[in-house]
């Protein structure tokens, strides 16, 4: 009777553990966003918080209200007067396409007859049955993203209000976990109904993916975009912060990368005639923005992260599909602790098959 009744009391708290969960989480659904990304910067700042704090001991309160400070001038401002430049830029993107000033079809048509005859005949058979269509199609899809563009802008200028609302929440959340977070963080494993060898090792990943996302990959993606804003503007493209911030998102992407941005426009500078600036590109997008992962990714974080580049590709973008920009972190991580849970099952399973299976003695 006692241990059937410890089983019934035992399953009684796991369901409630389990509805109060799911509670919990609908509560806070609508500020998730802010919460992970809170996360995330007491996560990377932390080591920035230990070394204020070794400066004032025993002044947990001041040393994280410093922290808060610097991320506040070192990132968070200097972010949003970028992406308020970047909303400029596309909004006048879009408004010159819809007054005819910028034509992507004629700036197509003029790429297609500086090609050989011969390349200008494969395009015209290709996907879309005849240039004209190509033309057309290629045209409507770069008037929605801009449209797109446009309604996001509107969306976050009606919605500033909960905009401020959630980012003043993200702070606060992340003055207290810089501040606690040397407990929290061993309590949460500690808390896990798992092995705790094996709550270590999740936790492990999960920091080193975070990590690699976020200070290697995002860090060498914004100094991609940033060298590629420069090469655009000293050519003399419109827009250039536009096509740095695109840069910046295809950088993040494996087996993409930025040269989907400043290749084609190399293209198009070399078929229209703007030989030095088709050169400068072409050497700036092959010597200085694509050696700045080369050496700046090893110098921050390592390449070994332990998640295939095609799996890296697949999560980021069906994370972002999912969630948004948080799916750039989101993603990876999802797909390193699918990796790692399944090579711990992996190993416990083969560890307890050789401990019930010995190898058989010699009867000799």
């Amino acid at each position: 009777m006692t241990i059937a009744r410890s089983r019934v009391e035992n399953g009684g708290l796991i369901l409630f553990l389990a509805l109060i969960t799911v509670a919990l989480g609908m509560v806070v659904s609508s500020f998730a966003g802010a919460l992970l990304w809170a996360a995330l910067a007491a996560l990377l700042f932390q080591p920035l918080f230990q070394r204020l704090l070794a400066r004032w001991p025993n002044r947990r309160n001041t040393a994280a209200a410093v922290t808060i400070l610097i991320i506040t001038v070192a990132v968070v401002i200097p972010a949003m007067i970028v992406t308020s430049l970047v909303i400029e830029q596309a909004a006048g993107v879009y408004n010159q396409m819809r007054s005819g000033q910028i034509n992507f079809a004629s700036y197509f048509e003029q790429v297609h007859d500086a090609l050989p005859m011969r390349l200008q005949r494969l395009l015209d058979k290709a996907g879309f049955g005849s240039f004209e269509r190509a033309q057309a199609e290629i045209s409507q899809a770069i008037g929605s993203s801009a449209s797109m563009l446009a309604q996001r802008a509107l969306s976050i200028g009606a919605n500033a209000a909960a905009f401020i609302l959630a980012f003043g929440v993200g702070l606060y959340v992340t003055f207290f976990l810089l501040r606690d977070g040397g407990r929290i963080g061993p309590a949460i494993v500690r808390a896990l109904p798992l092995e705790h060898s094996v709550a270590q090792r999740l936790a492990d990943k999960f920091v080193s993916v975070v990590r690699a996302t976020i200070k290697g990959s995002g860090v060498v993606a914004l100094v991609q975009g940033a060298l590629g804003a420069v090469t655009f503007w000293i050519v003399g493209l419109p827009a250039a912060l536009l096509w740095g911030m695109l840069m910046v998102i295809a950088a993040l992407l494996p087996a993409v990368g930025p040269a989907i941005i400043w290749g084609p426009v190399a293209i198009y500078l070399l078929a229209t005639g703007a030989i030095w600036q088709a050169a400068v590109v072409i050497l700036s997008g092959v010597i200085v923005i694509g050696l700045a992962d080369n050496i700046l990714r090893p110098i921050l974080v390592g390449r070994d992260t332990g998640i295939p580049d095609w799996l890296v590709l697949v999560t980021t973008l069906g994370g972002i599909n999912l969630v948004g920009l948080s799916g750039i972190v989101v993603g990876p991580l999802a797909g390193a602790l699918f990796i790692t849970g399944w090579q711990i099952l992996t190993e416990q399973r083969a560890a307890g098959g050789a401990v019930q299976d010995p190898a058989p003695r010699d009867a000799s």
